[in-house]
């Protein structure tokens, strides 16, 4: 277990960032029933944390995408955390919206991007991927070189892996879904007997028989 992995897995526990809650699933906009979810937002209320988080998206950017010349955040859980990167590396960010403004300027990419400049996308968490690589291809298509995502947290679902490599896009998250579940028994959140049923979940989402087990 990667050292960044684990402080930022310990970060996101310790603010209550991360909830089980395998009797009352969540349900996610997508459909699928969670015994996880993950709030980053909680991030931004935890000066401990947050130094941790941001610290860790500048110094994964700097590491894995040397040639970055612009941030841009996903709307809306990546605009912080994209702004704050980007002054530690003091680097232009930008963001791009859900959709196109429907006054003004009729913006969907807010921020200055030049055709050609290489970008990394910002992103709190991914699950089954869609929402980010829609940010991807609005950047693509406004001539941005693309060189990845840096998200906080990822579940490592399957079908989001496939959707990444289909689109040629790498990412590289902070902390993942293993490591949560790890760190969560190490720490006493819950039991380690549980890692298994969590782990069923991740694997076949569709395969519900961890409802109402309590972990």
């Amino acid at each position: 277990m990667k050292e960044t992995e684990k402080a930022v897995a310990k970060a996101l526990l310790e603010i209550k960032a991360v909830f089980f809650r395998p009797e009352e699933p969540f349900i996610w906009a997508s459909g699928i029933k969670s015994p996880v979810y993950c709030d980053n937002r909680l991030i931004l209320t935890a000066p401990k944390q947050r130094v941790i988080v941001e610290q860790a998206i500048a110094d994964t950017v700097k590491r894995e995408y040397p040639e970055a010349e612009v941030l841009m955040g996903t709307s809306t859980a990546g605009i912080a955390h994209a702004a704050i990167a980007a002054s530690l590396l003091d680097m232009p960010m930008g963001y791009v919206r859900s959709g196109a403004k429907d006054h003004g300027r009729q913006n969907q990419i807010e921020g200055r991007l030049e055709k050609g400049q290489k970008v990394v996308v910002i992103e709190d968490l991914i699950s089954t991927g869609g929402s980010v690589l829609e940010v991807v291809n609005v950047l693509r298509e406004a001539g941005a070189d693309v060189l990845g995502i840096v998200s906080i947290f990822t579940y490592g679902m399957q079908k989001g892996i496939d959707r990444m490599a289909a689109a040629n896009v790498r990412n590289v998250s902070l902390t993942n879904f293993d490591t949560i579940a790890q760190v969560a028994a190490e720490e006493n959140y819950i039991k380690t007997e549980d890692i298994e049923r969590l782990i069923r979940f991740r694997n076949n989402p569709s395969d519900e028989s961890w409802i109402g087990q309590a972990l």
